[in-house]
């Protein structure tokens, strides 16, 4: 598997799980502003579920691409904050892009 197609994965999940972290919040803020508790116990597991899966793609995207550990954790951490995921998968985006681009000029 090459960085391109382990780009596709991490495009995907970064934006399921940026929409999912949106909809938690939503679900948050039912709860304890509103006393409703039962949409965040159905998103919050879901939401877990799918921030694993974005976990492994970072990671698998970050291995193939021989990204710093830092640069890894920091695109993982972006699954955490709300609208940061959305940032993150452009970044990272046209950072394997660049890179690729870089690799076949030199080839």
């Amino acid at each position: 598997m090459t960085v391109e197609s382990a780009l596709k994965p991490f495009r995907v999940l970064a934006y399921v799980v940026g929409v999912m972290l949106l909809v938690l919040t939503v679900c948050i803020v039912l709860r304890y502003g509103f006393g409703i508790e039962g949409p965040s116990k159905v998103v919050s597991p879901i939401h877990g579920f799918l921030y694993m899966l974005y976990l492994v793609a970072a990671m698998n995207l970050g291995m193939k691409a021989r990204w710093s550990w830092q640069y890894i954790l920091g695109v993982m951490l972006a699954g955490t904050v709300p609208l940061l995921s959305f940032v993150f998968e452009r970044k990272v985006t046209r950072r394997v892009e660049i890179e690729a681009a870089a690799a076949t000029a030199t080839a």
